[in-house]
């Protein structure tokens, strides 16, 4: 009997991961590792970033804001060879009432996180090899219009679009959305303070897959963005079936 040995899937790769100090980036980082490639690190807390880049063995770790085009640009002009994939986890819905909202506000909201993307892409022009990919981080909670919500739905809506839009101007950079629901973090755990056994309970009780969704499961999704070479100007959602029983 022949035993099939498992071949690294991202062997000879270079991965960045903005957002990478931590949760969903950081697990993203660990599996990528796994899987043979190298990995950049990139956050906005120096000393947790050092702490992440030691535990997955990174090549390279940068400390700065991610949403100030001029320290993204320079990290990307800075690499000292071509990366082959790309994923973003920093930036999030804002959340609350309209009318409560200034203009400024509104238009901060609906643009933050579309223009980030859009900074990437335009900077991985040049730095992402033809065939690599850009794996983007959105989510699925605000999609249905609610009280309370305000223009995060709005905001939520439009990033599938936007990312389509991405994929046919960067190819053959490849582009894709990940959406996910409820991801048991420790952003997720400080959120929601003492409710979070509560709400793990609950989601253990209602999802279809009897369980909570957690970084390893979105960074397995992230990864196999990342190597099929099919794949592109797309949304994928990852929820455990949230969306069918909310």
């Amino acid at each position: 009997m022949t035993t099939r040995t498992h071949e690294p899937e991202l062997l000879g790769r270079t991965v960045v991961v903005i957002g990478g100090s931590a949760g969903i980036g950081l697990e993203t980082a660990r599996r990528a590792r796994t899987e043979g490639a190298e990995v950049v690190l990139v956050g906005r807390d120096p000393g947790r970033l050092e702490r992440a880049g030691r535990e997955v063995g990174a090549r390279r770790t940068a400390a700065f804001d991610a949403t100030a085009p001029e320290a993204l640009a320079t990290f990307f002009h800075d690499l000292p060879a071509p990366v082959d994939h790309v994923m973003v986890t920093a930036g999030g819905p804002s959340y609350g009432p309209l009318l409560a909202m200034s203009a400024a506000q509104v238009r901060d909201a609906l643009s933050d996180h579309a223009v980030l993307q859009l900074e990437v892409a335009r900077n991985a022009v040049g730095r992402v090899r033809p065939g690599g990919s850009l794996v983007f981080m959105g989510g699925t909670g605000a999609r249905r219009v609610a009280r309370g919500l305000g223009v995060a739905s709005a905001a939520t809506n439009a990033l599938p679009a936007f990312t389509a839009a991405l994929a046919l101007e960067l190819a053959p950079i490849r582009v894709n959305l990940i959406a996910a629901g409820f991801v048991d973090t420790p952003l997720s755990a400080s959120l929601l303070g003492d409710r979070i056994e509560e709400r793990r309970a609950e989601l253990r009780a209602t999802l279809p897959i009897g369980r909570v969704v957690g970084p390893a499961d979105v960074a397995a999704l992230a990864v196999h963005l990342m190597v099929n070479t099919a794949l592109t100007g797309a949304t994928y959602d990852i929820d455990g079936g949230q969306q069918l029983v909310s």
